[in-house]
């Protein structure tokens, strides 16, 4: 079959879609699928990256796209590169061929409309995957007015292209139920989580002993929060928390990736001068195993607004490593569905967003226990959610749609 693959971001970056779309794109070369990419030019963290506009690169046609590279630093900066990243795309998809099966992930917002555009025109059926839902995200997070014009509109564009697909993955129950109730039709949603990266994180304890050597943390009670810092995972009440841990000396708050709240925590440490904060940018996969097993608690955090619109993808390398990890969010979401299934107490802990007295006191609690061996029952359950076991599974969906297209 002859695929395209649509998204913003895609290898070489480091942002968590460009690894899952890295992933299925090997995997659909490996059963020899044609795939053709179409992703931006710049790095989605750091813009003033640039990648070739085209590469073939193992068994893949990637095509990239100019965007101007505004950055985050304000919301009609994001819009600009959003809309210019359409424009262009818009341009590329009506140039190249038909596909078979066109798969869609959801940057920037509303990609997958674009692609059921280019579907209705060409032919082929058209998957979203859907890692996070908007104009929802937008409207939960305050950047549009619910019920306003705009609203409106961008839920009518997400409805048609939705309804027009050939099957939906959403990634979790929460997710599924959202778009059931917008009246997208369940027979047409496949739920699976995306998968941990298990290729390539593992817990390495000589990593560990390097990468906390290299950084000063040797005796430290680490407690990492890695990935993306964003809206949808506010760290509001992870700061107060370290702010009232200050005079802990054995904790060190370890903040590594990017996004738009990246530079926010690194802004507060400087201001409050906090000596048990530390930040990184996101590692590359050589380095990923290293940074994410030197940590003695994981942060998982999840806003309420945000539940069944996002997901939260980092809980699964956390789940494989087999570290204790605490889920900062609210008391329905899939984090608390996986914490469910966990006897052991001692590696999962949960806290409501806005509980510091909480999150201060789960922290101080695991501190004093100290670091724990990995868990096997916890990677028990990442067996579930591992590469091998997802992926060939999304794979089947995306050859069942092309094959009713046919």
């Amino acid at each position: 079959m002859r695929i395209l693959l649509l998204n913003q971001c895609f290898f070489p970056d480091h942002v968590a879609t460009a690894q899952h779309l890295t992933d299925l794109g090997l995997g659909l070369v490996e059963r020899g699928h044609e795939v053709t990419v179409v992703s931006s030019s710049r790095g989605y963290d750091n813009p003033a990256i640039r990648y070739a506009t085209r590469e073939l690169w193992r068994g893949m046609d990637i095509r990239r796209i100019w965007v101007p590279g505004l950055g985050k630093k304000s919301k009609w900066r994001r819009a600009a590169d959003f809309g210019v990243f359409w424009l262009n795309a818009m341009r590329i998809l009506f140039f190249l061929p038909r596909f078979d099966v066109t798969v869609c992930l959801t940057s920037p917002p509303l990609i997958s409309f674009l692609g059921t555009l280019a579907v209705a025109l060409k032919g082929g059926a058209v998957v979203p995957w859907v890692m996070d839902l908007n104009p929802d995200e937008a409207v939960a997070a305050g950047w549009l007015k619910a019920g306003g014009m705009a609203e409106r509109i961008l839920s009518a564009l997400q409805r048609w292209g939705f309804q027009r697909s050939a099957r939906i993955v959403a990634l979790d129950r929460f997710m599924t139920a959202r778009l059931e109730a917008k009246g997208i039709s369940s027979a047409l949603i496949h739920t699976d989580a995306p998968w941990s990266h298990d290729d390539a994180v593992r817990y390495d304890a000589e990593m560990r002993a390097a990468f906390r050597k290299e950084h000063g943390l040797e005796e430290k009670f680490v407690v990492m929060y890695s990935g993306n810092h964003s809206p949808c995972h506010p760290l509001d009440t992870v700061l107060a928390a370290a702010e009232r841990l200050r005079d802990d000396g054995r904790v060190c708050f370890a903040f590594i990736g990017g996004g738009s709240e990246f530079a926010k925590v690194k802004r507060v440490a400087s201001e409050r001068g906090s000596p048990n904060i530390f930040t990184l940018p996101y590692q590359p996969m050589d380095k990923l195993s290293g940074s994410l097993s030197s940590a003695d608690l994981h942060l998982v955090v999840m806003g309420d607004a945000f539940v069944g619109i996002v997901h939260p993808c980092k809980i699964y390398n956390v789940l494989a490593l087999g570290l204790p990890f605490l889920a900062v969010g609210p008391e329905q979401s899939h984090l608390t569905d996986l914490a469910a299934r966990l006897s052991d107490k001692r590696y999962t802990m949960c806290a409501l967003p806005d509980d510091v007295e909480a999150l201060v006191d789960a922290v101080q609690k695991a501190a004093e226990r100290g670091a724990l061996l990995p868990s096997p029952e916890l990677r028990a359950l990442a067996s579930e959610f591992s590469l091998g076991t997802l992926r060939p599974r999304l794979i089947g969906v995306i050859e069942n749609a092309g094959c009713d297209s046919i």
